[in-house]
């Protein structure tokens, strides 16, 4: 190589190889600071693409978890009132049984009818009242099959649409939660059902041995209908722990590929480092050997 003054070759390559090493400790430096093998496109761009991915069902798999957890605290509240409903059913039977004995004239059996007929309102009562987040549970809004269920417009009707998936699919991805209506009509209780209803009255002796029949099944529909909520639940509680499997599951492969192994890029960083360190000192000794040209002009 010809000593000149106008190109200093040495320098030049000094340089370029300083500006790769340089470059190489500043990426090192980003991934080490961020925790990120890939934080942008050039870094691994099927990489990205496919994080990106696994990020969104990600989050779509949490906001499910709670969907799931809201919809169990929704029976939870349903099964809470039918509880207490289910204590009026049986002190209405408990007030059947006493007024279906000859031992009380007709003057007390009105009396016992008058208690049996607030507690059928406040069954009634109960059950329009029920409510979560404004929707009522109990009072037949909820009733019916999947194929009621209208959710187009602004307030969704029949069963309640549970939504826990990533995507739109009924086999995988949501159900609906069905609930019978509790009201006391509806139950066949008390003066609000229909007349031939056999829990209609007790205010006499044969009526209120004909209510008895009717009170039985009026719980057995009430205890269908806890049933059923408590199946949902069971399924509901299963469905979180799956799905949170599901997320731990994607948040480790999606971290296999998004997050930097620290331990391998410190080494990289060293190597860097200690290439930047050399590329500065060797620039520095390029740059002054175009002064040896000086001193054969000197001599």
């Amino acid at each position: 190589m010809s000593l000149v003054i106008n190109n200093n070759l040495m320098a030049m390559n000094a340089a370029r190889n300083l500006s790769e090493s340089y470059s190489a400790l500043s990426n090192s430096v980003r991934k080490l600071s961020s925790g990120l093998r890939v934080s942008t496109a050039a870094d691994d761009a099927a990489g990205l693409a496919i994080r990106e991915l696994m990020r969104s069902d990600i989050a779509a798999l949490n906001q499910g978890v709670r969907n799931a957890n809201d919809a169990i605290s929704l029976i939870q509240t349903a099964d809470g009132a039918l509880g207490v409903i289910d204590e009026k059913l049986i002190r209405m039977q408990e007030l059947a049984e006493q007024a279906a004995t000859g031992t009380y004239n007709s003057d007390q059996r009105l009396m016992i009818e008058s208690e049996y007929q607030a507690m059928a309102s406040e069954i009634t009562r109960i059950a329009n009242a029920t409510d979560f987040n404004g929707v009522h549970l109990l009072n037949g809004n909820l009733s019916g099959s999947a194929a009621d269920h209208d959710g187009t417009g602004p307030t969704s009707e029949g069963p309640m649409k549970v939504h826990f998936g990533t995507g739109n699919d009924s086999a995988e991805d949501y159900y609906y939660i069905s609930i019978g209506t509790a009201t006391a009509s509806a139950l066949g209780v008390g003066n609000s059902a229909r007349a031939d209803s056999a829990g209609y009255t007790i205010s006499t002796q044969s009526a209120a041995q004909h209510a008895l029949e009717g009170l039985r099944n009026a719980i057995i529909s009430k205890d269908k209908i806890r049933a059923n909520l408590g199946a949902l639940q069971n399924r509901l509680e299963n469905t979180v722990s799956n799905l949170r499997i599901q997320s731990e599951n994607t948040s480790s492969a999606e971290s296999q590929i998004s997050d930097v192994d620290i331990s391998t890029e410190m080494t990289e960083f060293v190597r860097n480092q200690i290439k930047t360190q050399a590329g500065v000192a060797m620039l520095s000794q390029a740059n002054s050997l175009p002064q040896m040209a000086l001193q054969l002009l000197q001599g």
